[in-house]
């Protein structure tokens, strides 16, 4: 398989990198490094093809396009707070750069594209676990922005005969997430605190729960969505199926740390979900997908990481 990685450059897309390469097949990556990391992709620097480039501009996606196979549409501009303080770019690059990627891939005859969509498209709907026919009613900006595109992928598959497939991430976390960023996910910003001794921070009162979901499940879930042969035009969440509570999170990094660790409690966050569980039955059925690291395993294993 001839690989396209667009965002290849951040965590998810650096992973997947080496995911792709360790099953043989060959990797080209498209990133603006805006939010991705040129670091992340030291170590297989000499084993892909790096192609410096944005997904706003139709001109370099297409050029990117040519004689891949298969697109792994990681790239996107993250974070639910950083959407609602600018719509409009979030919208920008999340949708119009979609529309890019997939009219690119229309036209080079690439045989599937992979979408790197989330579960925030489910933002208001209370029932639990998340299945991925329920109503979506997303609650922020980013989350508008990936429900569009996922319309996008289906609309190109009606329309055009692509074959195309998303898959909605629930929390993933892992090596290579960047703790720095004002924009940092919860679990590197918990263990980064706790390394450094000092107090996380609990938006809420600590009870909200997530599935959180290691990256190694979410390279394997794209793998596997590249070439199952029932999975155009669908959906999939991608997760463990498992929910568990942020004061739980804090306890268990303590524990695995060997840390004191007091929460330091704020506001709940405009935007943010209280609750999310996945349902992964369509998942396994139609790809073949079943979580390969639990949360406590990849807990440690991010944590030894960052240490």
């Amino acid at each position: 398989m001839r690989a396209l990685i667009t965002g290849g450059g951040g965590f998810i897309g650096s992973n997947l990198a080496r995911g792709l390469l360790a099953a043989g097949h060959e990797v080209r990556v498209l990133d603006n490094f805006s939010t991705g990391r040129r670091e992340n992709l030291v170590e297989i620097k000499g084993d892909i093809e790096l192609m410096e480039g944005d997904i706003q501009s139709a001109g370099q996606v297409t050029d990117a396009v040519q004689g891949i196979d298969v697109v792994f549409h990681q790239a996107a501009l993250p974070s639910v707070p950083r959407s609602i303080s600018d719509p409009v770019t979030s919208s920008t690059v999340n949708v119009n750069g979609t529309l890019n990627v997939l009219v690119a891939a229309r036209d080079a005859g690439v045989t599937r594209t992979v979408f790197a969509s989330s579960s925030s498209v489910y933002g208001a709907n209370p029932a639990l676990p998340k299945e991925e026919q329920m109503a979506t009613l997303p609650m922020s900006p980013y989350a508008v922005s990936k429900l569009a595109a996922e319309g996008y992928c289906r609309a190109f598959t009606n329309v055009y005969g692509m074959e195309t497939v998303a898959l909605r991430y629930f929390n993933v976390f892992g090596p290579l997430q960047d703790p720095t960023s004002q924009y940092a996910a919860v679990l590197p910003n918990f263990i980064t605190a706790a390394l450094e001794d000092r107090q996380p921070t609990i938006f809420g009162d600590g009870e909200q729960s997530r599935d959180f979901t290691f990256i190694e499940n979410v390279v394997s879930a794209n793998i596997l969505a590249a070439t199952a042969p029932d999975a155009s035009g669908r959906t999939f969440n991608v997760a463990c199926g498992k929910a568990v509570k942020l004061n739980e999170v804090i306890e268990l990094i303590a524990e695995l740390t060997g840390k004191t660790i007091e929460a330091n409690y704020e506001d709940a966050r405009t935007g943010d979900i209280r609750n999310s569980l996945a349902d992964i039955t369509a998942a396994s059925e139609v790809l073949g997908y079943q979580p390969l690291v639990d949360f406590r395993e990849g807990l440690s294993r991010t944590i030894d990481h960052f240490s």
